[in-house]
C-alpha cells in the first residue's frame, strides 16, 4: 500500500470520530444545562464559552455576550473554520476518495451518504431549531460508519490503520472533553457540599463520553470528580477510556509491526510505555494536577500521532 494511501485512511478514521465527538458534546451541553442544579449551568453564555473552549476558542472576555445561533453556526456549518463539524466530515470524504479502493464499496456508499446529507442538511432550521436532530443524526451516522468499517473490512492492515486513526482520535477527544468540563467545574461549582468534587459537570463530562450509564453501573453512585476521571482515563474496560484506546491503538499497531525486537525508537515501544504508565497510575494522583496531567496526555498523544505519520506515511 502506498504511504499516502495508508495516511487517507488513518485520517478518514480521525475526522469521523471526531465529527462524533463535536455533536455530542453540542447536544449533551446545550440539553443537559436543563437540567443542571447550579444557576451557573444554566447559564447559556456558560453553555456556549464551554463548547467554545472544547473546540480549541475560548473566549477570554467574561463580558462579551455571544449569539447562540452564530455559536452554533461556526462550530458546526462554517467552512471558514477549519475545525468545523462540515469541515471534518468534508475532510473524512476527501481521504475516502483518495483511498477509495481500499474500502469496502458498504463504506464508501455510507460516508458519501453522510456528506451529502450533512451537505445538504438546512442550515436556518439548524440555528432555531435542528441542534437535536442534527447531533443526533451526526452521532447516529458514525455509529453506522464505525459498523460498516467493522463488518465490511478484513481485519488486516487497511482495517488496523483506520482504527488507529479512530482510536487516537477518541482518546484525544476525550482528554480534550476532560479539559473542558474541568475548566467548567472549576467556575461553575456544585450544590453537594464539596462543590468542585461534586460537580454536576462530571456528570456532563460521562454523557459527551456516552459513559454515563456504565459508571452508574459499576459505580453505584453519582459521579465525583475522583470517580469520572478514573473512568474515563484509567479503566480499561470503558471502551471510551482513555487506557482503552491506548490498548487499542497498541494492538493495530501491533499489526503493521510484527517485530519482536525492542527498538526504543520506534512508535510502538513509545505506545507499549504510555500504556504502562496509565495502566499502573491512580486517579487521586491526576485530581492532585489535573491541568498538568491533561496537558501532558494530549501532548503524548500528539507525539504518538506524529510517530506513526513519521513511521508508517512518510512520503
Amino acid at each position: 500500500m502506498l504511504a499516502r494511501v495508508a495516511n487517507n485512511l488513518f485520517w478518514m478514521g480521525r475526522y469521523i470520530e471526531r465529527s462524533e465527538y463535536i455533536a455530542r458534546y453540542l447536544n449533551v451541553n446545550y440539553f443537559s444545562s436543563l437540567d443542571a442544579p447550579h444557576p451557573l449551568s444554566q447559564s447559556r453564555q456558560f453553555v456556549l464559552r464551554s463548547m467554545l473552549f472544547m473546540m480549541g476558542q475560548p473566549v477570554s472576555d467574561p463580558d462579551l455576550e455571544l449569539d447562540e445561533e452564530e455559536v452554533f453556526f461556526d462550530i458546526t456549518f462554517n467552512e471558514e473554520n477549519p475545525f468545523s463539524l462540515i469541515n471534518n466530515v468534508n475532510y473524512a470524504r476527501d481521504n475516502a476518495n483518495s483511498s477509495r479502493d481500499q474500502m469496502s464499496t458498504e463504506l464508501y456508499e455510507s460516508i458519501n451518504k453522510f456528506y451529502h446529507a450533512v451537505q445538504n442538511y438546512p442550515v436556518e432550521f439548524f440555528k432555531k431549531k435542528g441542534l437535536y436532530d442534527f447531533t443526533v443524526y451526526v452521532t447516529e451516522m458514525t455509529a453506522v460508519l464505525r459498523g460498516k468499517i467493522r463488518g465490511t473490512i478484513l481485519h488486516d492492515e487497511i482495517y488496523a490503520i483506520i482504527m488507529l486513526g479512530i482510536n487516537l482520535e477518541r482518546a484525544t477527544q476525550i482528554v480534550r472533553i476532560i479539559n473542558a468540563k474541568y475548566n467548567d467545574a472549576k467556575l461553575a461549582k456544585g450544590s453537594y457540599g464539596d462543590a468542585f468534587r461534586n460537580s454536576y459537570e462530571w456528570t456532563t463530562l460521562l454523557k459527551c463520553g456516552e459513559s454515563y450509564d456504565m459508571h452508574r453501573r459499576l459505580n453505584k453512585k453519582a459521579p465525583n470528580s475522583i470517580s469520572t476521571l478514573n473512568f474515563m482515563l484509567l479503566n480499561a474496560q470503558n471502551p471510551k477510556s482513555v487506557m482503552n484506546c491506548l490498548n487499542q491503538v497498541y494492538n493495530h499497531i501491533l499489526v503493521l509491526d510484527s517485530s519482536l525486537i525492542n527498538d526504543k525508537s520506534t512508535v510502538k515501544f513509545y505506545i507499549g510505555k504510555i500504556r504502562s504508565e496509565y495502566e499502573f497510575k491512580i486517579a487521586t494522583e491526576i485530581e492532585d494536577d489535573i491541568q498538568e496531567n491533561i496537558d501532558d496526555l494530549l501532548n503524548k498523544l500528539t507525539i504518538i500521532s506524529q510517530k506513526i505519520e513519521e513511521e508508517y506515511f512518510n512520503y
